[in-house]
């Protein structure tokens, strides 16, 4: 939102939900809940998303209730239920494998069945179509004449019991056969198909049940009355092998996309499944195992060598090197002490821990880690809009079609024209396909989310992962993102007539700063600790963004920070502006220290640049990217850095509002921005930006305002996220491609278009099988950003 702007649902009670919608199959469907749910009275935004089966919404609380939206997507056709009960993450994403891999198996069981009944049908239909019982013209479907045609000696050979059968019998027997696949394995494609129809829509199953209910339809009339054929000398086809093959081949191409949906969400299965089943706690003394949902905060936790960390916590006995490679992507193990803080999924090397338990549960870091890929990977793109538009009117247009297809065939052909207008039809019926339009952008999506996890990148959502991809400009603050966030002190330049000592300087300043969450302030107090001085109390202490801090020690009123504080709080800091300025000279940060409005130092305080940072701003620069430096600090100090980091342009000396005015200025240039900070005083420009990227390690509020968050604190974290959305989105325009392609080809095809040239009419059960192939196709392509 731009800057000034008020937002007009800041002061409604908002919330949100998941819900879980099952039925959908297609981009029809998909774009029907997501319509209705738009609709409803207080909904703000909606995400349906078809590869996770389910609906991301929020809304009102006055307006609107879950059991009401719940409702309404029942009312479309679809079922819909409210998020199960579930203490983490973690729990939810066992309960959507375990429903995956149901929807796998018994996809499978239903294809290897109808496959087996589709073979029988095809032998039983042989003598059916070689003439062998019956005398008749040829068929009208050229891939079956073609396939009986070379199968039939073989048959002779092995089975020919079966051309002795009498043709009621084969055909009576075909025909109980199809009726038990279309009862049995394809039942699921009538009873949606139907559900559609009685809410006025149309989607995938519709097409299925239109195409193989026609043709079972036709063939049990021609079972029933063949003489009605024969009499007007058609030949008294059948078309009940072509039925089940048809829902073979479907479901053929329904259980692999089932497999590879499952593929899709492997990095985070690979998450949950860093949590430990058990822990080791000592409770009344005694070390027992619990499951480590019996936990309680405050518990000691013991960590064997080997083991991983059960649970969040922080190191009360030990040391050891911990592997925390699976959740930030940094790959050397982290050296851990009395006072650190662990994280549950990580990997303990050959030292003995033992920790108290802190966050628990749901508010862990590996669950919220596995909370923030799942809504990621439940969140739409922009792009796939364009889809959704396609998707509402697919299935109307595609019905249309078939049956212009039947009116053309049946008035241009001259040989049996019916039979060629309905398999005509029919195949354009089949060989539609909206259902690759739904998969091609959600799989991408999933399927980065999980790779930009295993990289330590976390990408909040579709929306940020495609606009990732448009960056031009990367724009880093300087402390804590280009350096490394742990300043020291190396100068110390008294006042002239100051009537403190060092030491007590140092108390004072140390004293209001370890109220402080500013790297710098981090440098005094360690320097204060170094020279063994106890902190004293502070009172009103106040945090001046982009400036310093001011507080009273000792009844004494104390200010640490830059110049313009001084210049706010009244104290004249010219008799050290030259020795500040030769700090900054230098690449060291000036901070002034004051007491009772009286200039009593300057500190130089010196922040190495991180060890990457060099070699991401160069990688960055290779990319095209413009590369900008935008620092509160002195213009001196943040050049120094710049340098030093290979950065060319800076902006320095700008408060936490001039840090957003900079960001608005690059974009009103036309430029797609990405800033990249830690800190609170970032959070205004990490929002403001088209992409805000937080580095992990940075505070709650930087990371709450980013759209990605850098698990590992490696700059190369911004470069691969940016990688990432720029491959991601060439696939899912590849992918989009294919789903418009496809149908933009193979509708004509299938309806006739080529018959004219080359005498190709294409057969209903080779649409079919193309059909399930094109959904199969995009998820994976979209498996290919695995690697």
């Amino acid at each position: 939102m731009a800057e000034g702007v008020a937002d007009p649902t800041a002061a409604i009670p908002d919330s949100g939900v998941t819900l879980s919608v099952s039925g959908m199959t297609c981009a029809a469907c998909q774009a029907r809940v997501q319509r209705t749910l738009e609709q409803q009275p207080g909904v703000h935004s909606a995400a349906v998303n078809l590869m996770l089966a389910n609906a991301a919404i929020r809304f009102d609380v006055a307006l609107t209730s879950p059991e009401r939206l719940v409702e309404a997507i029942r009312e479309t056709g679809y079922g819909a239920e409210l998020p199960a009960e579930a203490s983490s993450a973690i729990e939810e994403q066992d309960a959507r494998d375990r429903d995956q891999e149901a929807e796998f198996v018994a996809l499978r069981r239903r294809a290897v069945v109808s496959g087996i009944a589709a073979a029988l049908a095809m032998v039983l239909s042989m003598p059916l179509m070689t003439g062998s019982t019956h005398s008749h013209a040829p068929t009208a479907d050229p891939f079956m004449g073609w396939l009986m045609r070379v199968l039939t000696p073989a048959l002779l050979g092995i089975m020919p019991w079966v051309y002795a059968l009498p043709r009621p019998v084969l055909v009576w027997t075909v025909f109980a056969l199809t009726l038990g696949v279309m009862a049995w394995a394809g039942r699921h494609f009538y009873v949606r198909a139907w559900a559609a129809f009685r809410h006025g829509s149309a989607d995938m199953n519709t097409l299925i049940a239109i195409g193989t209910g026609a043709a079972f339809l036709y063939s049990t009339f021609v079972t029933v009355a063949p003489d009605v054929f024969i009499s007007r000398g058609l030949a008294p086809d059948v078309y009940f092998e072509a039925v089940v093959m048809i829902i073979t081949f479907i479901l053929i191409g329904n259980a692999l996309e089932a497999r590879a949906k499952r593929a899709t969400s492997r990095a985070l299965r690979a998450l949950a499944d860093l949590q430990p089943p058990q822990a080791r706690v000592v409770r009344g003394g005694v070390e027992m195992d619990v499951d480590v949902s019996s936990v309680l905060p405050g518990d000691e936790v013991i960590i064997r060598p080997g083991e991983r960390v059960p649970v969040d916590g922080e190191v009360v006995r030990g040391e050891s090197a911990v592997d925390e490679s699976m959740l930030t992507g940094e790959s050397l193990p982290v050296v851990k002490e009395t006072g650190a803080r662990v994280i549950g999924g990580s990997l303990n090397g050959n030292g003995l821990l033992s920790i108290h338990a802190t966050t628990l549960g749901r508010d862990s870091v590996l669950a919220s880690i596995v909370r923030l890929m799942r809504d990621a990977q439940g969140s739409r793109a922009p792009i796939q809009r364009l889809a959704d538009r396609i998707s509402g009117i697919f299935v109307p247009v595609v019905i249309s079609l078939s049956a212009l297809t039947f009116v053309v065939w049946y008035v241009a052909a001259q040989d049996a024209p019916a039979l060629r207008a309905f398999a005509a039809a029919i195949a354009v019926l089949i060989i539609a396909c909206p259902c690759a339009m739904g998969l091609a952008v959600p799989t991408a999506v999933m399927v980065a989310s999980g790779r930009g996890a295993r990289l330590g990148v976390l990408i909040k959502g579709g929306e940020a992962l495609q606009r990732a991809g448009q960056v031009d400009t990367v724009v880093f603050d300087k402390t804590g993102t280009i350096t490394e966030g742990t300043p020291s002190v190396t100068d110390v330049v008294m006042a002239p007539g100051a009537t403190l000592t060092e030491d007590e300087m140092f108390r004072f300043a140390a004293s209001l700063e370890a109220a402080s969450q500013h790297p710098l302030a981090g440098g005094v107090v360690r320097e204060a600790a170094r020279r063994n001085l106890t902190n004293s109390r502070v009172d009103g202490f106040a945090s001046v963004s982009g400036k310093g801090a001011t507080g009273s020690v000792d009844l004494r009123r104390v200010a640490v920070g830059n110049s313009a504080l001084l210049v706010d709080q009244g104290v004249e800091a010219t008799p050290l502006e030259a020795e500040a300025t030769r700090l900054a000279a230098a690449g060291r940060t000036a901070v002034f220290v004051a007491v009772n409005r009286r200039l009593v130092a300057v500190l130089g305080v010196a922040d190495p640049i991180r060890a990457s940072s060099a070699a991401a701003v160069a990688r960055l620069q290779r990319e095209g990217l413009e590369v900008v430096l935008l620092s509160g600090d002195r213009p001196a100090t943040a050049a120094a850095i710049a340098h030093e980091a290979g950065i060319a342009r800076v902006v320095a000396g700008v408060l936490p509002e001039g840090k957003v005015a900079e960001i608005a200025r690059l974009q009103g240039e036309g430029h797609v921005v990405a800033m990249v900070g830690d800190g609170i005083n970032d959070a205004p420009a990490l929002a403001r930006a088209d992409v805000g990227i937080a580095m992990g390690g940075g505070t709650d509020v930087a990371v709450q305002a980013a759209d990605v968050v850098l698990m590992r604190i490696d700059l190369h974290g911004v470069a691969d996220a940016i990688a990432l959305s720029r491959r991601t989105m060439r696939i899912i325009r590849q992918n989009l491609f294919w789903a418009f392609i496809y149908n933009v080809i193979a509708i004509p095809i299938a309806a006739g278009a080529l018959y004219p040239a080359t005498g190709l009419l294409l057969s209903p059960v080779l649409a079919s099988a193309a059909m399930a192939m094109s959904s199969v196709s995009v998820v994976t392509n979209s498996l290919r950003l695995r690697r």
